[in-house]
């Protein structure tokens, strides 16, 4: 069984900020695979709360081997879903996919890996603590960094807090939207060909 993880935050206050590209990104993988095949939730276009996975959640009704999920834990809490869906249905570490945005690539760049330190996003921190390992699939999704804004935010001083919960630019609407086609195809060649064929292509 595979588990893909969308890391962001609830509540719409936090739509279309940089560090709900997760969100994004299962909500895209969600519709492109939607020919039918999903368990139909009660909420969200087929998302369903499961307050005791601390998620909404998308099961596919033909494949039982394949669950999506975007915890509503808070970022930083992240961890806290992922384990629960996890040991609920018994899926090991290398099967977890998890999906978060990155401030150490470039807007639009995409890396896959395996294992690694969480580089200070305390969403993948969290998964590492709960889960006791580093040893599952990150798809890496390059938001930028404060050294490389231009616009309204140059020369301002601006908290790395504040600028990852702030809404995509204009100008950076056109290279997420094809980051998040780009992520969707990383996704679905990871679950069709591998982690090795993931990486060859996208890194």
């Amino acid at each position: 069984m595979k588990l893909i993880v969308g890391l962001g935050n609830p509540g719409e206050k936090y739509i279309n900020t940089r560090h709900n590209l997760g969100f994004m990104v299962v909500d895209e993988l969600g519709k492109k695979m939607d020919d039918g095949k999903w368990k139909v939730g009660v909420e969200d276009g087929g998302w369903k709360l499961e307050k005791k996975f601390k998620s909404q959640i998308l099961r596919c009704a033909q494949d039982d081997n394949l669950i999506l999920i975007k915890p509503q834990t808070f970022m930083n809490n992240s961890g806290l879903a992922v384990s629960a869906v996890a040991e609920y249905f018994k899926i090991q570490p290398q099967d977890i996919i998890i999906i978060h945005d990155d401030l150490d690539l470039p807007l639009g760049k995409i890396k896959v890996r395996l294992g690694g330190s969480g580089g200070g996003h305390h969403g993948v921190e969290s998964v590492i603590k709960e889960l006791g390992t580093e040893q599952f699939i990150r798809v890496r999704l390059g938001i930028g960094n404060l050294r490389t804004l231009s616009g309204e935010h140059k020369g301002n001083s601006i908290s790395v807090e504040k600028f990852v919960l702030q809404p995509f630019t204009h100008p950076e609407s056109g290279p997420v939207k094809h980051m998040i086609k780009q992520a969707v195809k990383a996704l679905n060649l990871l679950l069709e060909k591998g982690l090795e064929k993931a990486q060859n292509q996208f890194n």
